[in-house]
């Protein structure tokens, strides 16, 4: 089950990164963590936390073979990510919880 957890977890992170990647490349600001018309260069940033951090727990808590189920647990969580992340993009006044209006 930890697995499976973790496989979920780890693609999330790594698609979660890709939108970040791509502004980020392009020179567009784009909402991060750090605030919701971040630069650039920050999106990098944390395209590349979201990456790392995604790759260390797919190296640490995933076996050198995945199962099958492991596979499917990782297409769901970059599954569940893009699909959440283009209904949230939906909103033109999308704020994460912590940005303020």
């Amino acid at each position: 089950m930890e697995q499976l957890v973790a496989a979920f977890f780890s693609a999330a992170l790594l698609f979660n990164a890709i939108p970040h990647l791509v502004q980020g490349i392009c020179g567009k600001s784009h909402m991060t963590p750090f605030g919701v018309s971040s630069n650039p260069a920050t999106n990098v940033v944390w395209a590349w936390i979201n990456l790392v951090a995604g790759v260390l727990i797919w190296k640490f808590f995933v076996t050198v073979t995945p199962t099958l189920s492991v596979w499917v647990a990782a297409g769901l969580g970059g599954f569940v990510t893009s699909l959440g992340l283009a209904i949230f993009w939906t909103n033109p006044k999308a704020r994460l919880p912590w940005h303020s209006s």
